[in-house]
């Protein structure tokens, strides 16, 4: 089985307004390892979602009264971390696909390895003077 490279953005599949289509370019540089032309529909959807945020979310801040829109904007929301989890685009789902990701060494882990290193400092520091 071979492995196809990316080598050149494929175009969406069907019309996106800004937002969308600026998403479907990012997708590209950033998961092309990991992206299969399996997943250009459900990509695409995304980004189709993406541009029906944009518009959702302006008629709600315009209109306080809207809380039907408001409710759908939520429901549009929740629907739009799943697709996005489902393409890999959360630390979780990457981790799921066995994409490694470096992470900064948090401050516990910074000071447990400095004690490690003057536990072992130590040792050798005992066994030289036997």
């Amino acid at each position: 089985m071979t492995v196809e490279r990316l080598t050149a953005i494929p175009e969406p599949l069907r019309r996106l307004e800004h937002t969308g289509l600026a998403f479907w370019e990012q997708t590209f540089k950033q998961g092309k390892t990991w992206l299969k032309e399996t997943d250009y529909e459900l990509l695409q959807i995304v980004c189709e979602q993406l541009d029906e945020r944009d518009q959702l979310r302006i008629y709600v801040l315009d209109n306080i009264e809207a809380w039907h829109e408001r409710a759908a904007l939520r429901s549009l929301e929740k629907e739009l971390a799943d697709n996005l989890k489902e393409l890999g685009f959360t630390p979780t789902s990457r981790q799921k696909l066995g994409i490694a990701e470096v992470k900064a060494a948090s401050k516990l882990d910074e000071l447990m390895q400095r004690k490690a290193n003057r536990v072992v400092a130590s040792t050798m520091a005992d066994s030289s003077s036997e």
